[in-house]
């Protein structure tokens, strides 16, 4: 079995953290790897146990929690994990107790990963384009903030999502963005007609570096092209596939 692949990203280096990727997992067929996506129709003995093994690969012994992702700009404090079934519906979660990880899981839409280390808090945010316009990452700097963070210190990374080449939008979804903010046209590039390819990343970066932060990476990894190493949600259904597995970005504080 191929080992567990972990994009780290320097900012936040010094914290369990790490972006996963799709190798390393006991899923078989359309969602082969590691597969952590409780809605897929992939068997759940199985996602369970690549779960355990992503948590374990970032921060062994450590209590994984999610929430049900609803594509909003919505941020929960998480004090313990909550169990699958009881999972709030929310894209965001921060933390300052150690020894609990936060999960946040994707199939192209962007994970962003949050620590400001001094303070000993941590978040992170799962940014679809409705959620990153909407204020997701926004939202997750302001709650670290209540916990006591300090916006300076905050350093946030983007991790494996669709690029811009891969993502091709129509004239509606860019009027959008270009309606919240005219200055947002630079993420939009011409495509075939009437449509534009949307850099989702840059998009994300935009808002992170406005609210303040200035510790702000980007990995630059396309997860459309790449088949091997991550899923797609638009690479399965350009093909047709009957699902398709999501990967997971983990944040948490050392256990004491």
């Amino acid at each position: 079995m191929d080992p567990i692949d972990i994009f780290r990203a320097p900012a936040l280096a010094g914290l369990p953290h790490g972006f996963l990727g799709r190798r390393g997992g006991v899923s078989t067929g359309v969602h082969a790897g590691l597969n952590v996506g409780v809605g897929s129709d992939d068997d759940a003995d199985a996602v369970m146990e690549n779960r355990r093994r992503a948590a374990e690969a970032v921060l062994p012994g450590a209590a994984l929690t999610t929430v049900f992702q609803v594509h909003s700009p919505d941020v929960v404090v998480a004090t313990q994990a909550w169990p699958i079934a009881d999972r709030p519906p929310a894209d965001a979660m921060v933390t300052d107790r150690p020894g609990l990880l936060l999960g946040i899981l994707t199939a192209d839409c962007a994970p962003v990963l949050f620590a400001d280390a001094a303070a000993g808090i941590v978040g992170a945010a799962h940014a679809g384009w409705k959620g990153a316009l909407g204020g997701v990452t926004d939202q997750t700097i302001e709650a670290m903030v209540r916990l006591g963070a300090d916006r300076s210190r905050i350093a946030a990374a983007i991790g494996p999502c669709i690029a811009r080449t891969s993502y091709e939008v129509d004239e509606g979804f860019a009027q959008r963005f270009e309606a919240a903010d005219p200055a947002n046209e630079r993420f939009f590039t011409p495509g075939r007609p009437q449509h534009f390819q949307f850099d989702l990343e840059g998009y994300v970066a935009h808002r992170l570096a406005a609210a303040g932060l200035m510790q702000v990476t980007a990995l630059g990894l396309d997860t459309y092209p790449d088949t091997d190493r991550f899923f797609s949600f638009r690479r399965a259904t350009h093909r047709g596939d009957p699902g398709y597995g999501r990967q997971i970005s983990l944040i948490g504080l050392p256990i004491a």
